[in-house]
């Protein structure tokens, strides 16, 4: 990680804001923070501890122009908070809320979704949570997380929006209002899209696929098995219609996974 990103946040937020450094990738840096940006001494209703918040920014790509640099951060940002307000909308189906976001210099502000597990087993993502069951992996609450994942998915595909980076961190799971079950967020839509295009479904499917089986694969079947149940419990559940929309994209999800197994075999 820079200091220079690191420095560049902390002095467009001001003292006043402070951060913790989450996780870098390639296309983005997260950092957590217990200031609301327009509340900054907002609480929770129980007045303990401050509410958690997710600083998500663009850095500036150097090997590009400044010029092409600044169009491409703010055309992402602009497109990746429009996407996230309008799957927010969307009954049933959990992706973070969006607070804030300044588009000119690329920060999205969200809720913080998500939980450290039990037994120090970390963040509470998909991937985190199936190592937590590694001795257990056909666990009752680990079928039925899956189920609602895929269910997650299927609102998602059915309503033509694509993800487009569907892997294991990219799912968050959180405690239910009960506290017994987990209840599954999709985030990062920095790659996701609106399409009706059963390529991109397929495509979304098989990255997830592909996750689980790169660090589970010894339970890998099931747990992808899992998924689709739910998935397809989503579009059977529109009837003729559902189904037949449903039998195209997990056809395409066939191809889609024959191709990546041809270019595996040809290296």
């Amino acid at each position: 990680m820079s200091q220079e990103i690191i420095d560049t946040v902390a002095q467009y937020l001001t003292p006043s804001i402070p951060i913790k450094l989450i996780s870098q990738g390639a296309e983005a840096v997260v950092f957590s923070t217990a200031v609301h940006p327009y509340c900054p001494m907002r609480e929770t209703a129980s007045g303990n501890e401050p509410t958690q918040y997710i600083i998500k920014y663009r850095s500036p790509k150097k090997y590009r122009h400044p010029i092409i640099d600044k169009q491409l951060t703010k055309h992402r940002t602009l497109s990746e908070s429009r996407l996230l307000a309008k799957l927010f909308l969307i009954e049933h189906l959990n992706v973070p809320k969006l607070i804030a976001t300044d588009v000119y210099n690329g920060y999205i502000w969200l809720e913080f979704l998500g939980e450290d597990l039990p037994n120090n087993c970390g963040y509470s993502n998909l991937k985190n949570f199936l190592w937590m069951y590694a001795n257990d992996p056909y666990n009752e609450q680990v079928k039925n997380t899956l189920f609602e994942v895929g269910k997650q998915i299927g609102l998602l595909h059915w309503n033509d929006y694509c993800h487009g980076d569907l892997t294991t961190s990219n799912i968050v799971l959180a405690k239910d209002d009960n506290g017994i079950d987990w209840v599954p967020y999709l985030i990062d839509f920095g790659l996701g899209s609106q399409s009706n295009m059963v390529e991109d479904k397929g495509v979304d499917l098989y990255v997830l696929e592909r996750a689980i089986i790169s660090t589970h694969s010894s339970f890998s079947g099931k747990y992808n098995q899992w998924l689709i149940d739910g998935f397809s419990s989503i579009y059977k559940a529109q009837g003729k219609t559902g189904a037949k929309k449903l039998e195209e994209v997990l056809k395409r999800f066939a191809d889609v996974r024959m191709r990546g197994r041809k270019r595996t075999m040809v290296g």
